[in-house]
């Protein structure tokens, strides 16, 4: 009987085991654009398709003066218009002619999944998967985003700019006229970098001075994130950010705008959108003092943007505004020196203090092996030896208690089902073995904050994603695809479980044996390097506490004899 009911449990292991790989393989990917999962092609250059935007609704995006949104239009203007295609060593993007907005914009060295690397992950689309712009302009008494005929629709050289080898610089002018008054709006791009500078150049030719306020905002409709990398429910933060002078990274979440618009003045500062391993923000000149707001638009679009102060340009004068856009990967060095605070958008939560030091420590590791997968091996290994008093502690606790575990059987057996004699005799037998029956549970505890940090870091940093370690280990962000890790922690796990001493209530017992089941069925999603590190610390635990355990055992026989 025994035998068949083994045989039974394989075979169910098995099915099982099957059943989630092929479900891995149904669905545990992101889908690639409809267009190019049926040819099994890269994704094309940004078309030049007319994005089928109205001037009504282009017209509710620009805030006026004090913020508020300007009137819809009366007639659209445009219907039909190129886009103008911009791509250096690390953008490709597409900037709409009307408002001169970054429609598209791609990252080529990110790509949208491992097995696709022609195909870049695209993080700004005008209404292709989902509504993400980065819009920009000039409202006020004089600005021309903010007239009832419209946005102003500009004019370039050339529809295509490419930044050619050996060029380091790229400057896209959009050029705009009215009344008298010459606009430009230039878009400058640097090789290697994600940022680029947005500065508006006013020639005011005509007889009447000229008024004006520079705004910058992010829109975003409320579509999940396409580069979340996880099925589990610790999901990274989705939603917009600001700095203010009193909190340097304050999030403002999606739930927060469906509740009311903020409005806050701020001396420079930034405002973001984030998602999973990638920010965009606006970055205005540090001395100016900019109002910056948050809302809906008519179509249920969030918006985060700032208006900067008026600018005054008498006839016959010059004058320039700008701001800096960012839009890549959450690189803390690059962030840190845009701006102060939005290196914070890569967000360990309220561990950050200890998480901060370990992925200082990561990279330096990973500078001298020069694989992540390793890294975080070495990683663990540190952090284990650092805790190895505290862990030592512990399992001299549980190996104390192990040795015992034959009187207390033997108690259970004299005292039968009474609880209260029971406990009073194992508090004297604790004490007159020495043993704490916390002591091996305060030095774990101790450790946690360290643990769920170096969980964060793994989680959170884009240098882990599509980061390869070795055999079939070819993406640490994303789960293991043969779920072989996971089970070899859930066996780590049960190894571990035989070291401990028997919990003296049968429930309890029966639970602890359930225990390594449960967590491999969680782990089966988590990202590979997350369930490397649980593997790593599980063998290094097992390797320790044998050793003591088989020492104090020893001991215990010869004190015995």
């Amino acid at each position: 009987m025994d035998i068949k009911r083994t045989i039974l449990i394989v075979a169910l292991a098995i099915v099982s085991y099957v059943m989630v790989l092929k479900w891995n393989q149904d669905y545990g990917q992101a889908a690639l654009p409809t267009q190019n999962v049926a040819t099994n092609q890269a994704a094309p250059a940004i078309p030049d398709a007319p994005l089928g935007n109205n001037n009504a609704s282009a017209s509710a995006d620009v805030p006026s003066a004090n913020g508020e949104t300007s009137a819809p239009l009366e007639t659209p203007v445009v219907t039909n218009k190129d886009l103008i295609h911009v791509k250096t060593d690390v953008l490709d993007l597409a900037i709409d002619p009307q408002g001169g907005d970054i429609a598209q914009l791609k990252l080529p060295l990110y790509p949208r999944r491992q097995d696709h690397p022609d195909v870049p992950f695209q993080l700004f689309d005008n209404g292709g998967e989902r509504v993400y712009l980065a819009q920009s302009g000039l409202t006020g008494t004089n600005g021309p985003d903010a007239r009832a005929t419209g946005r102003p629709v500009y004019s370039t050289e050339q529809k295509t700019y490419q930044l050619a080898d050996g060029q380091n610089q790229l400057n896209v002018d959009l050029k705009f006229s009215l009344d008298g008054v010459n606009y430009i709006k230039r878009f400058s791009f640097t090789r290697g970098l994600y940022d680029l500078k947005v500065t508006y150049l006013i020639d005011n030719e005509s007889d009447k001075p000229w008024s004006g306020n520079l705004f910058a905002q992010l829109k975003r409709d409320g579509s999940s994130d396409p580069s979340s990398s996880t099925a589990t429910g610790t999901a990274t933060y989705l939603g917009a950010a600001l700095w203010t002078s009193g909190e340097p990274y304050k999030k403002v979440s999606m739930k927060d705008i469906d509740k009311g618009s903020l409005k806050e003045t701020v001396q420079g500062g930034w405002v973001a959108w984030l998602q999973h391993y990638f920010v965009t923000a606006w970055i205005p000149n540090k001395g100016e003092a900019n109002l910056v707001q948050t809302r809906k638009d008519s179509q249920g679009n969030y918006i985060i943007g700032f208006t900067g102060p008026a600018l005054n340009v008498a006839p016959g004068a010059k004058a320039e505004t700008s701001a800096t856009l960012y839009a890549g990967p959450k690189s803390q060095a690059v962030l840190k020196e845009l701006s102060p605070g939005l290196e914070l958008t890569v967000d360990y939560g309220i561990l950050w203090f200890i998480a901060q030091p370990i992925f200082w420590l990561l990279q330096h590791i990973h500078s001298i092996v020069g694989n992540w997968g390793w890294s975080i091996i070495f990683l663990t290994m540190l952090i284990k030896g650092i805790f190895f008093p505290l862990s030592a502690a512990s399992y001299k606790s549980m190996a104390r208690m192990r040795a015992v575990a034959p009187k207390l059987a033997a108690l259970k057996e004299q005292h039968g089902d009474d609880r209260q004699k029971m406990s009073q005799a194992m508090m004297e037998l604790y004490k007159k073995e020495k043993i704490n029956p916390l002591g091996g549970c305060l030095p774990i505890l101790v450790q946690m904050p360290v643990f769920l940090s170096l969980y964060w870091v793994l989680l959170e940093s884009v240098e882990m994603r599509q980061a390869p370690f070795m055999l079939w280990i070819t993406d640490l962000s994303i789960k293991d695809p043969f779920f072989i890790l996971p089970i070899i922690m859930g066996a780590t796990m049960f190894i571990q479980q035989r070291l401990n001493p028997t919990p003296p209530d049968p429930m309890q017992a029966k639970v602890m044996k359930m225990m390594p089941i449960i967590f491999t069925f969680f782990f089966l999603w988590f990202p590979a390097g997350l369930v490397l590190y649980w593997v790593v610390n599980n063998v290094l635990s097992i390797s320790q506490q044998w050793y003591i355990t088989r020492k104090i055992e020893a001991a215990t026989k010869k004190a015995e004899a």
